[in-house]
């Protein structure tokens, strides 16, 4: 375990991907992060999660650092990038049983409406091939220039967590991907995830709501790698007028953009003002009130800010 276990000290994080600039919600979401880490005392961490080497780049990395950094959150020890750990992702593979898995999208979502299959689930079609179908799947993705994906075997259907706000949540748990396929093949986000914050020995989770499903099947995965489950907190989301998730489309809504009307202390107000601390300009000072308890379990929408 010494390869992907890290320090044995507790900590929370943030972990943003660097696929562009970070709008209100996100900024909303590590300042809440920030504040449950300095409020229990932890540690608290930036991750840079630039697993997918496509759609990120150091250049937005640095981006977001510098807003982080802009409105005052405070971080310790050294960043962590996830593109600088796939040896740590290949070792904590080797531990874990999985399986080859030739299947397209297509065939996914052709099998997850058969009857009796769960929506969203993968459904095990490669779960059981012999031998001999795999070597002949295994040699048409060739053909095409593709590689398999890699599946968990898992050996539960479904995994209890908990959660600061919900208490026990139990969710599913399939055979999901550790290893992507494809002419481009890559790391998983829910091996990574569980790998780095074993490394970085997180144990405590600040996220949107919207990561909630996924939560189970990181702590199974956990527990495989004998890595301690974090307590998770997933809070509400800041919707657009839509009612959908908070985007581009909704206007003005990353620092920069916000900054060009309003100042640092303004927008940091307004920050405070959705956790119900109208008045408070200052992280520092919104530390010190703070108190989980009293956070809205309501969503957020930007134009009532």
């Amino acid at each position: 375990m010494a390869d992907i276990l890290g320090p044995m000290t507790g900590a929370g994080r943030y972990a943003p991907s660097p696929s562009g600039d970070l709008h209100f919600g996100n900024l909303r979401t590590a300042v809440i992060a920030w504040l449950f880490a300095r409020h229990s005392g932890r540690d608290f961490l930036l991750r840079v999660e630039d697993i997918d080497v496509g759609r990120s780049s150091p250049e937005s990395a640095q981006r977001q650092i510098d807003d982080l950094l802009t409105l005052g959150l405070t971080f310790d020890g050294e960043i962590v990038y996830q593109s600088a750990r796939f040896d740590s992702y290949a070792a904590a593979l080797n531990r874990l049983p999985v399986y080859e898995c030739y299947c397209s999208r297509k065939d996914i979502q052709e099998a997850s409406r058969a009857p009796h299959a769960i929506p969203g689930s993968y459904p095990g079609t490669c779960r059981s091939l012999d031998d001999a179908a795999r070597t002949r799947r295994r040699a048409d993705l060739a053909a095409q220039g593709r590689v398999p994906a890699l599946r968990l075997r898992a050996e539960t259907d479904s995994f209890t967590i908990h959660d600061y706000y919900r208490g026990a949540y139990t969710g599913e748990v399939d055979d999901f991907v550790l290893r992507r396929g494809g002419q481009e093949p890559g790391w998983a986000y829910n091996l990574a995830v569980v790998v780095d914050d074993g490394f970085q020995c997180v144990d405590q989770v600040v996220r949107g709501d919207d990561l909630l499903s996924s939560a189970p099947r990181q702590a199974y995965l956990a527990s495989l790698l004998g890595l301690p489950v974090p307590e998770y907190a997933h809070v509400p989301l800041v919707l657009g007028s839509t009612g959908k998730r908070l985007a581009k489309r909704d206007g003005a809504v990353t620092l920069r953009e916000m900054l060009v009307d309003h100042s640092v202390p303004e927008v940091v107000g307004r920050l405070a003002a959705t956790l119900g601390y109208a008045g408070v300009d200052k992280l520092s000072q919104l530390l010190e009130v703070f108190d989980p308890e009293e956070l809205s379990r309501d969503e957020v929408v930007w134009e009532s800010i």
